[in-house]
């Protein structure tokens, strides 16, 4: 497993994000398990996630932030990073973002796949 943490705050709301190994829904299930172990990512308001896995179909979880799972999926599929689940956990901070929540997605989407893609 392998975390930012720290990556965007605004208005309250934090964000961090995690990957690693995973081929299928089961493997990705369980990726968050364990990343849920830790009781801060537990009690996030969101951990959504996304998998492209090389032998099946595409795989996404908005968690309640509608729509965030897609924007890492794309994100996934642009780089063509196949077996590996992303996981965007926010804390919400009190204030709505709006589309705003889009682009932190896309930012810690970004930061990882900079620091940890091969």
């Amino acid at each position: 497993m392998k975390q930012l943490e720290h990556v965007v705050t605004d208005r309250g709301s934090k964000y961090a994000v995690s990957g690693g190994a995973a081929r299928n829904k089961a493997e990705a299930e369980a990726f968050l398990k364990e990343l849920k172990r830790d009781k801060k990512y537990a009690k996030a308001t969101h951990n959504t996630w996304a998998l492209l896995p090389s032998d099946g179909e595409p795989l996404k979880n908005d968690d309640g932030e509608s729509g965030a799972g897609m924007v890492i999926l794309r994100m996934l599929e642009r780089d063509d990073v196949r077996d590996t689940v992303i996981v965007v956990t926010r804390w919400y901070g009190g204030k709505h973002l709006g589309g705003d929540r889009f682009r932190h997605v896309q930012t810690c989407v970004r930061e990882w796949l900079d620091a940890f893609a091969t």
